[in-house]
């Protein structure tokens, strides 16, 4: 079995400025980290990635680190441990984000993700806190974005591409399904957080995360969205798989008008009135 989000049914009425900057940065420093042998990795890693020991016991790290410990809470989410970790969290980021940013404004939305990012390594330092295994990825600020998400846009619906043998089909899945049931794995897979002392997922980090944005939202998106907003397309619809679904995927389900690095060239060539998701 496999399953993959491709996009949700919301457009955003404004262009995600932050949302696209936080995912060319850290794809970005991933690209550099591709080049770096283990050595200069791991320096990366203990000197910009959160070690908890060092949070707790800020005196530990002098003349170790380049930055300040607590600087490392935020630096710590432009790094990436693999190709899965980073594609994983973009991906979320892409699918969920637009809306969060367009539910706040540019400025809201910078400062909300950066106290989702504190406080989901803040809840990882504070059930581990004497770990020297150094925590890296933009996971539990974007676990914020979708506790935001949830609160903002339970009824909206996310296409999902399935495939089970022979069966491949796309699938209106409610928002709610889709990250009622990412919390609930990270709950379920915290005694594997507790018992490993070998590093592994942070799971408190995604709950920090997520909690903290579900908690600010009200005080953090516009005065005139509304939470608990209503769905624009059936939940469990489902058809074929087409290849629009992927098209949609790149273009975030909007006329490829809309897209700015494809508009410039389409007013050039072909009538955009032409083109219709």
């Amino acid at each position: 079995m496999f399953f993959f989000p491709l996009f949700d049914d919301n457009p955003a009425k404004n262009f995600p400025i932050t949302t696209w900057l936080v995912i060319f940065i850290c794809s970005l420093i991933f690209i550099y980290q591709t080049s770096l042998d283990n050595n200069d990795l791991n320096f990366i890693f203990y000197n910009f990635g959160v070690v908890p020991a060092f949070i707790t016991f800020p005196s530990n790290s002098e003349n170790l680190t380049l930055i300040h410990p607590y600087l490392t809470l935020l630096s710590s989410t432009f790094l990436h441990a693999g190709w899965m970790h980073l594609i994983g969290n973009m991906l979320y980021l892409w699918i969920f984000g637009d809306n969060v940013e367009d539910s706040m404004g540019i400025m809201r939305f910078v400062i909300f993700y950066i106290i989702c990012a504190l406080s989901a390594g803040l809840l990882q330092v504070t059930f581990n806190p004497t770990s020297y295994i150094p925590m890296v990825g933009a996971s539990g600020a974007i676990a914020g974005v979708l506790g935001s998400y949830l609160v903002l846009y339970p009824k909206a619906n996310v296409k999902v591409f399935i495939w089970i043998i022979f069966f491949v089909r796309t699938i209106n899945v409610p928002a709610w399904i889709v990250l009622g049931i990412w919390i609930m794995i990270q709950f379920i897979s915290l005694p594997e957080s507790l018992n490993s002392q070998s590093g592994g997922v942070a799971y408190f980090a995604h709950i920090g995360g997520f909690i903290a944005g579900a908690i600010l939202t009200p005080f953090f998106k516009k005065p005139e969205k509304q939470i608990f907003a209503s769905a624009h397309s059936h939940s469990w619809e489902h058809r074929s798989t087409e290849k629009s679904d992927f098209k949609n995927f790149i273009t975030h389900n909007k006329s490829l008008s809309s897209v700015p690095l494809l508009k410039k060239r389409l007013k050039s060539s072909v009538p955009i009135s032409k083109h219709k998701n």
